[in-house]
């Protein structure tokens, strides 16, 4: 097991590595000048060499990513040219409500998948069946920016239920989740059910059958928990997904954290505070798969024998 985790964590690292120096050339590989794209093209040249000099940009590539990775050793992301505050400290600030609303979107996603994809194994070829695999299929056809909307409009303004945007109220937290829940709900019931037909077809399940157990019992307290290595990689993969709908949900719902700061921060040109958060997410991205990974081999000791 700890050879196991060795090679993960020296895989993690070079993908780490790999994700620094790709948002580090972000910079680079843009088309433009990025000094002419945050000042605009009427700047003065005087504040234009100011800025790149600020920026570092006035020096060799091979030392301008030398110092990017001194500054991020010591935990220093630069400074917001909007705000003229660290971006580390703007990060801190956003980032709960960001792990907040992905933690009860995820909540949210298992709540529904779980016990209906479990159904519909359960009741193959019937209208349980069919209607959750519907609902899988509208899930995952309905895109965030038509389903946000849409529940805002029926329960904020129709019914009145719940609040519109923002964080101020603890039932704010309901509509973004959902939307951000719903879709990865939709993904995970398919696969739940896909796992579950294939593990009530073997021998110990049969076995489990001829003792006299309810199907109920032999669903929660046998297949589920064999099921669960393939679902459990399906959440590490669709991690990704969480994130990149996450941005959108939080502009719609005008939700504070992380997305909501990274599209504020590309309106306004502030490229330390873009360059932060797409590293904090790759990264975030990156270490949940790595902690798959690892879980994977813990419960499945054939994984980490290979």
């Amino acid at each position: 097991m700890l050879r196991f985790i060795a090679s993960r964590l020296l895989s993690t690292a070079i993908v780490v590595f790999g994700v620094i120096t790709l948002v580090f050339l972000l910079i680079h590989i843009v088309p433009g000048d990025p000094v002419e794209v945050m000042l605009g093209e009427s700047a003065p040249t005087a504040d234009r060499e100011m800025l790149r000099k600020n920026l570092g940009l006035d020096q060799p590539l091979l030392t301008q990513f030398g110092q990017y990775l001194g500054k991020l050793a010591r935990g220093d992301l630069g400074e917001s040219l909007h705000s003229k505050q660290p971006v580390s400290a703007i990060l801190a600030e956003r980032l709960p409500s960001t792990a907040i609303l992905a933690v009860a979107g995820l909540g949210i996603a298992l709540l529904i998948s779980l016990p209906l994809g479990a159904l519909a194994a359960m009741k193959q070829h019937t209208l349980w069946d069919s209607g959750a695999m519907t609902f899988a299929l509208l899930g995952i056809s309905i895109p965030h920016f038509w389903f946000g909307p849409l529940l805002i409009l029926v329960f904020s303004l129709w019914l009145g239920w719940l609040p519109v945007s923002g964080q101020d109220h603890p039932m704010s937290l309901i509509l973004p989740a959902l939307t951000l829940g719903t879709a990865l709900a939709a993904i995970l019931s398919r696969m739940t059910r896909a796992v579950l037909l294939e593990t009530l077809k073997e021998d110990y399940i049969r076995t489990a059958r001829s003792k006299g157990l309810s199907e109920t019992s032999i669903v929660l307290h046998h297949a589920l928990k064999n099921a669960a290595l393939p679902i459990l990689t399906l959440l590490g993969l669709q991690l990704g997904a969480l994130l990149g709908g996450a941005v959108i949900t939080e502009i719609i719902f005008a939700w504070p954290g992380l997305g909501y700061t990274l599209v504020e921060a590309i309106q306004r040109r502030d490229y330390p505070v873009v360059q932060a958060c797409v590293l904090l997410i790759s990264l975030t991205y990156v270490l949940v798969n790595t902690a798959t990974d690892l879980l994977y081999g813990y419960f499945d000791p054939r994984i980490r024998l290979q």
